[in-house]
């Protein structure tokens, strides 16, 4: 029988400085080495199991983080990431025609 794949609960909200993005993500029942966190500037994604239960999801980042600064524990089902927020790179806005 394949794995029941499921997405965790996750919540993810500012720090009281607003200088960091704290993310908790429930794993229950799932060991350290079976984990697999991935982050970009702008999102997240999660892989872990448990037996034949997957915990999948990617989740996207509402301002972008500094990924090389990220620092993550896990404790007792409890995956938590700590990643500090970065000025956005301003982008040249380009309004674009729209045809008949």
């Amino acid at each position: 029988m394949a794995a029941l794949r499921v997405a965790p609960y996750v919540c993810a909200y500012s720090d009281e400085n607003e200088e960091n993005l704290h993310i908790e993500i429930e794993l229950p029942g799932v060991e350290k080495k079976d984990i697999t966190f991935k982050m970009q500037e702008t999102s997240f994604s999660i892989d872990a199991s448990r037996g034949d239960v997957r915990y999948v999801g990617t989740y996207a980042v509402g301002c972008p983080v500094d990924t090389d600064r990220a620092k993550a524990t896990f404790r007792n089902g409890l995956l938590t990431v700590d990643v500090p927020y970065i000025q956005p790179v301003a982008e040249e806005t380009k309004e674009i025609p729209i045809a008949e």
